[in-house]
């Protein structure tokens, strides 16, 4: 019977144990130059896509096309392999936001659904890392762009009963997580996960502005992708799907389209430098529950 009794508090020293290995300061550390990888990568998308906006070459491209570009470059292997580790640091450290609850979410609906958000994070740039190392040694290519991965799930889904509902469904919350990037670029909520103290006035105002320039732009490219999934379910056409790519071509062709991309595409390049931001002054785990 003593054992049951103290059964408890074993199990929750244990979970103490493994969650202060997974917020230590190393872990920390390689969870920045996470950060700063994915920074890298949405710079390049920005770039890019101004360039196209402009005349000036360029393309409209999504985050594998970006690593792609870094492959092209010289030294592009070794530069691709860098990124790689930091996008796998980056989709390690969404998992243990997930599995620790690093962000205190809390264990009602909102919580777990905005810790199974971190996962499907964690998920995505995990594929991304695998695939960017794959391609940097010449045994894979880097997996499908997000239009035809994009396509592809859509056309799946679509072959179910209730494919139709799903898939609206499922534009559906894309157009909620863009509802949600709005308001954090309207809010600027995003600061309380910051050190400000450690920011001098000049860098926070513009670790400030960058983040709210750069969560309004993924919030408009989430619209385009929430929206087209939509029409894709009503028109029962998985090709009507579109990814980060083909909704900055969506945007180029509208009236006033070059200069509607070059917007997007500097609040792309803003999403990517506040990347930095937060690889530099993002308050981690350690930071906020006086781990280290």
């Amino acid at each position: 019977m003593k054992s049951n009794v103290h059964e408890p508090a074993k199990m929750r020293q244990a979970q103490n144990s493994a969650r202060r290995a997974a917020t230590s300061h190393w872990v920390t550390m390689f969870a920045r130059f996470g950060y700063a990888a994915k920074g890298i990568v949405y710079l390049i998308i920005g770039v890019l896509a101004v360039q196209l906006a402009a005349g000036r070459g360029g393309a409209a491209t999504d985050q594998r096309g970006a690593l792609r570009t870094i492959y092209e470059q010289p030294f592009g292997k070794f530069l691709l392999v860098v990124v790689a580790i930091g996008l796998i640091a980056f989709a390690l450290w969404s998992f243990i936001q997930a599995l620790f609850d690093t962000e205190n979410k809390g264990k009602d609906a909102k919580g777990i659904l905005g810790r199974v958000g971190y996962a499907i994070v964690g998920i995505s740039y995990g594929l991304l890392g695998i695939g960017s190392i794959q391609l940097a040694l010449g045994t894979g290519t880097g997996g499908k762009n997000s239009t035809t991965s994009t396509q592809d799930w859509t056309g799946k889904i679509l072959h179910y009963p209730a494919g139709v509902f799903l898939v609206v469904l499922l534009g559906l919350i894309v157009l909620g997580v863009a509802g949600y990037l709005l308001y954090r670029a309207y809010s600027a909520n995003f600061k309380k996960k910051l050190n400000l103290q450690e920011m001098h006035g000049q860098v926070r105002k513009w670790g400030v502005y960058l983040g709210r320039f750069g969560y309004a732009a993924m919030g408009a490219v989430f619209c385009i992708i929430g929206l087209f999934l939509i029409i894709a379910a009503v028109q029962h056409n998985p090709n009507d799907a579109k990814g980060l790519d083909s909704a900055l071509q969506v945007v180029l062709h509208q009236p006033f389209g070059p200069i509607l991309l070059a917007i997007i595409a500097l609040g792309l390049f803003a999403y990517g430098a506040y990347s930095f931001v937060e690889a530099r002054y993002r308050r981690m785990a350690g930071q906020q529950f006086g781990m280290n």
